[in-house]
């Protein structure tokens, strides 16, 4: 499979460039300086910034599928890289016929009535306060939600930068119980996973260590 890597020398970015190559998989690797992956086999590097639709249609040429690694890390700004990131993204894939999509949303993006008493009424509204992506990852959403390709979103909890434990968690139902953090090299893992399980396809899911 030919996976291209939007955002690919974010921390999580770069896990699944590294994990995909060594699954023996063709990676095309996309990020506004991508001079800063290592050259390798199986590996192309390639410039574009996510808000260019034009670029971005031109680099996802002859790809199988997508995985947006797209991250604005701890800001606390307003953003809107994450619904016109993915809009493009979309528009690309539909432009060439790629039919699957992998992208990374949050915990606190889904239906807070999903949530437990605290995390509801305490922790997301202090985490909604304190950082300024959450409302534009619940865009994102409802963008793929109206799409008719094959996409998968991830929520992952807190990311760490610990050591992978080769496992993770995983419900496209609800949220999962004692989610407080996953790897960035972990959720890399599930995001590769998902591209070959139908039984995820045009679903939101939860995931943690």
């Amino acid at each position: 499979m030919k996976i291209a890597v939007v955002g690919a020398t974010g921390r999580t970015g770069r896990q699944v460039v590294d994990q995909a190559l060594a699954r023996g998989d063709d990676v095309v690797a996309l990020a506004r300086r991508p001079e800063a992956l290592p050259s390798r086999p199986g590996l192309t590097s390639a410039t574009a910034d996510v808000r260019d639709r034009a670029a971005l249609t031109g680099v996802l040429a002859g790809t199988d599928a997508v995985v947006s690694a797209l991250g604005v890390g701890a800001s606390r700004q307003p953003t809107a890289v994450y619904s016109d990131g993915t809009a493009n993204i979309l528009h690309a894939m539909a432009a060439h016929g790629i039919g699957r999509l992998a992208v990374i949303s949050a915990v606190p993006a889904g239906p807070r009535a999903e949530q437990p008493f605290l995390q509801r009424h305490l922790i997301i509204p202090v985490l909604e306060r304190v950082f300024g992506f959450y409302d534009d990852m619940r865009r994102m959403e409802a963008l793929l939600r109206c799409s008719d390709l094959d996409w998968i979103c991830l929520r992952p909890p807190r990311l760490t930068g610990n050591k992978p434990t080769g496992r993770y968690r995983l419900d496209a139902t609800r949220p999962l119980p004692k989610a407080r953090s996953i790897t960035h090299a972990d959720l890399a893992t599930a995001l590769l996973d998902a591209l070959t399980r139908p039984d995820l396809y045009r679903h939101t899911a939860y995931i943690a260590n």
